[in-house]
């Protein structure tokens, strides 16, 4: 018995060719001197695999089962860095590296592995041979004096990969509003050997360590654009210039507005931009509390009736000449920082009592000594401001400054952003 495939072709009456194909189950066999065919079934119906699967056992193949004819001694995982590459390709991740070599591949992946499993560059390195990633890079072989050359050949590509950046998300067709957005963080260092390291403001809480700071410009929704690595003692304001050479004279972009923190652009940088003689440099950024607190005095122009209707307005104020002072209120913010002021008025509230039950006891005594356990917990929790205390040599008292508290309760959620943007090129709700 065999299969046989018998082709017919047919030529329809508009001219078009079309092919059939029977597929039977025949019988071979000679008669006299003759040999002839039986068909015993059409197999037409049958699935193509079942049809082969046939078609081999006749031809006297033996067909097991795929997990007895194979035993898996070792299966890379791929599906995790397959999806991370292939979002990379989409993104065009490796043209903005730069061109095809193996340094961009090295680089390449590098940074997948930094999505998918951060850690030490010779961690990775022995990573990437347990995954697919090594063997579709063709990195799995590669050595540290590689990775550690394909970051140096990164680091001079620097610049132009900041430029392909800004063209996809700054330049004015793509970026309307011509925002770049800007800020400063700080990550704390071991070791002595670090050129950048020095003690400054710790904004992860690592005080007294040595640490580098470093400056992200990013594009009105976040995506990143360039970053500026600074000695660990550089102020905000001071990166906040560089943010704007590297706007103005890297990317060549003009009427830019830079948004950043009220401590990154001060009123000095503020008035530096004014007084450039291209001026073509706008801005965003927020007051701080002390001039809220005054914007809020008496019967100054912010006033909590503002908000009734709405959770934003702008208002004017001759401290400001030439710029607009764009109020909003946030009630959920408010809501949580009453909440977290509270609690820490309360855990201080503690502390203090026990100071004040130690010199009740006489335990503690003369207003040197009572002044400096004072000193010590006071502050413990940042609100000391608001407690009010009188010493003796023999006693202590606490008070609440319940006004002043009032006061502050009265402005949370309230955060006033300052900008001399004109309104016709960036409305409120859009600053």
């Amino acid at each position: 018995m065999h299969v046989a495939r018998n082709k017919r072709t047919y030529v329809a009456k508009s001219g078009e060719e079309r092919v059939y194909e029977s597929v039977l189950l025949r019988r071979t066999f000679r008669d006299g001197g003759k040999v002839k065919h039986e068909t015993l079934a059409n197999l037409g119906a049958l699935p193509d695999d079942a049809v082969e699967a046939l078609e081999a056992t006749l031809k006297g193949q033996r067909l097991v089962p795929a997990d007895q004819a194979f035993a898996i001694t070792r299966s890379l995982p791929h599906g995790h860095v397959a999806a991370v590459a292939a979002m990379a390709n989409k993104l065009g991740l490796p043209a903005v590296l730069g061109p095809a070599c193996r340094e961009r591949d090295l680089a390449l992946a590098l940074i997948i592995s930094r999505v998918v499993r951060p850690g030490s560059k010779l961690s990775t390195l022995t990573w990437w041979s347990d995954t697919t990633l090594g063997a579709d890079l063709g990195v799995a072989e590669a050595s540290t004096d590689e990775i550690y050359a394909a970051m140096d050949w990164l680091e001079g590509r620097q610049t132009e990969i900041e430029k392909a950046l800004s063209r996809r998300h700054l330049a004015p067709l793509v970026n309307p509003s011509r925002m770049a957005l800007f800020d400063l963080t700080s990550a704390w260092v071991e070791g002595r050997c670090c050129p950048l390291a020095a003690r400054g403001y710790s904004r992860d809480g690592k005080k007294g360590k040595l640490q580098i700071e470093y400056g992200l410009l990013s594009d009105p929704d976040g995506r990143p654009v360039a970053v500026r690595v600074f000695s660990g003692n550089t102020g905000d304001p001071t990166a906040f210039v560089e943010a704007v050479k590297v706007v103005r004279d890297t990317f060549g972009l003009q009427q830019m507005v830079m948004v950043g923190d009220r401590g990154m652009i001060t009123s000095a940088r503020i008035d530096a931009l004014k007084a450039a003689d291209d001026n073509d440099i706008g801005w965003v950024t927020a007051l701080r509390a002390p001039a809220i607190a005054k914007l809020a005095a008496d019967d100054g122009p912010l006033q909590m009736s503002l908000f009734d209707q709405h959770d934003l307005a702008e208002i004017a104020h001759p401290d400001y000449p030439d710029e607009r002072l764009i109020a909003c209120r946030n009630p959920l913010l408010a809501a949580e920082r009453a909440r977290k002021r509270g609690a820490l008025l309360d855990a201080t509230q503690k502390l203090l009592d026990q100071l004040v039950a130690r010199v009740g006891r006489g335990t503690l005594a003369g207003a040197d000594d009572i002044g400096v356990a004072l000193g010590k917990v006071i502050n413990t929790y940042k609100v000391g401001k608001h407690f009010e205390h009188t010493i003796t040599d023999t006693s202590l008292t606490i008070e609440r400054k319940h006004d002043q508290i009032d006061a502050e309760t009265a402005l949370d959620g309230i955060y006033v952003l300052r900008t001399a943007v004109p309104a016709e090129q960036l409305d409120a709700p859009g600053a």
